[in-house]
């Protein structure tokens, strides 16, 4: 590999790289302490564990689990924990720093972090993940807790595993302690004390942030048109969500293909075929499939980037015929795709902003559990609003104080409430 296609690929794939990027280019805006700015450009703990796991046929295999925790100025660390074969360590650094910016511009008591195990759970059964699931949660110990770093769900993981790693951690305290360490984890079953309006936090949280940005640009989103990527749990729902608003999707795409139709795509139609087709959108027979190039050169007022980092590349980016881009995954846009789509006016509402609805309703749940409460779904719904709208509010005053773009702004307002508490705080000893 050349020198010049090395320096290309490195950048497309270091997802921690775009963060620092990001970082600085804030920083250097609000003139940070240096004191804090060193504290805030590294994280405060990493682990990383190899652990074994005896599978259905008998046989031993060795599993590789990460937890990474950023920051904790504002409150208990907070992040969630993803199954994927690409997870790496310089992934969940990236995402537990994006969890602390995340509390931070939403004003929730919470830090930022973030775990992972390198794992294809397609290839192993439900027992299997169980096990996997539990013995990762033995072998973190004390590195989680209710009031030290709280796991949630995130990419291929969901209730169930929740529910499998509090009863993991439970069933390490004393008995009379049990019953008081339910917010270990966040995301639950709502049978074992999860919250109502959990599941859709994140699809929900990223639509309100589509109709603030409607709003502030005097948009109608009445006859709008959209397409997403990723048809997991954030994109089916801020799909179906953006539809009571009259919005019509084009298209969409998971992992198993994109799908499109000119005329559109019902997303509660097609999120029933998915559960019916063991989650995936190949062969809905109401659309039709169509490749990378023609999918991220629709022509179309939103694009919903709801997959995995770095799919808004120097490839991809001068493709994209939009308005807005609203970033419902975590860090779907690299450096260079964050300039060129600059460069063609596209407003991007940040995934640190526009995807926070999933930690803000995690927040929630853990106040639930904490408090012995259960709220109905209309509470949670408008809490969730509020939270959103005015985290929304603060980030596009920050883009006209500082006349800069949304991405940047969004850091500005993070890491000015950060500098307040370190300021006001001091730093021990």
């Amino acid at each position: 590999m050349s020198n010049k296609s090395a320096k290309n690929a490195k950048s497309k794939n270091s997802v921690y790289e775009n963060v620092v990027h990001q970082f600085n280019k804030a920083v250097d805006l609000i003139d940070l302490p240096d004191s804090i700015r060193k504290i805030l450009s590294t994280t405060n703990n990493e682990i990383i564990i190899h652990f074994p796991v005896k599978m259905d046929d008998g046989k031993i295999e060795i599993f590789t689990g990460y937890r990474v925790q950023h920051n904790n100025a504002l409150g208990p660390y907070k992040g969630g924990l993803r199954f994927h074969p690409l997870v790496n360590i310089d992934e969940v650094r990236a995402l537990a720093t994006w969890m602390t910016w995340k509390s931070a511009i939403t004003n929730i008591p919470l830090g930022g972090a973030k775990g992972g195990i390198q794992i294809d759970p397609s290839k192993y059964s439900k027992s299997e993940l169980e096990r996997i699931a539990r013995r990762f949660t033995f072998s973190l110990g004390n590195n989680i807790g209710p009031e030290y770093d709280i796991p949630a769900p995130d990419v291929n993981t969901n209730p169930q595993i929740m529910a499998w790693i509090m009863d993991t951690y439970l069933s390490t305290m004393p008995p009379n302690e049990r019953n008081r360490c339910i917010h270990v984890v966040t995301g639950k079953p709502i049978e074992s004390g999860g919250s109502l309006g959990r599941n859709k936090a994140t699809g929900q949280g990223v639509v309100f942030t589509i109709r603030e940005w409607a709003k502030a640009n005097n948009f109608n989103l009445d006859g709008a048109t959209y397409f997403v990527q990723g048809f997991g749990n954030v994109g089916s729902w801020a799909a179906r969500l953006l539809k009571e608003y009259g919005s019509k999707m084009l298209a969409a795409s998971d992992v198993s293909g994109r799908l499109y139709n000119e005329n559109g795509i019902d997303p509660e139609d097609l999120y029933n075929y998915a559960q019916k087709n063991n989650g995936l959108i190949k062969g809905y027979p109401k659309a039709e499939e169509i490749n990378k190039e023609n999918f991220f050169g629709l022509k179309a007022d939103i694009f919903v980037p709801s997959a995995l980092e770095n799919q808004i590349t120097a490839e991809t980016a001068p493709l994209l015929n939009v308005k807005v881009i609203a970033e419902g995954a975590n860090g779907p846009t690299n450096i260079q795709g964050d300039e060129i789509v600059q460069q063609k006016n596209i407003d991007v509402l940040p995934d640190i902003l526009c995807n926070a609805g999933g930690v803000i309703v995690s927040y929630f749940e853990w106040l639930q559990n904490k408090r012995s409460e259960f709220w109905t779904l209309e509470e949670v719904d408008t809490k969730l609003e509020n939270k959103m709208v005015t985290g929304f509010e603060n980030v596009q005053e920050a883009t006209q104080k500082y006349d800069t773009d949304w991405r940047t702004a969004a850091y500005i307002v993070a890491l000015s409430r950060l500098r307040t508490v370190y300021k006001e705080r001091g730093i021990f000893p």
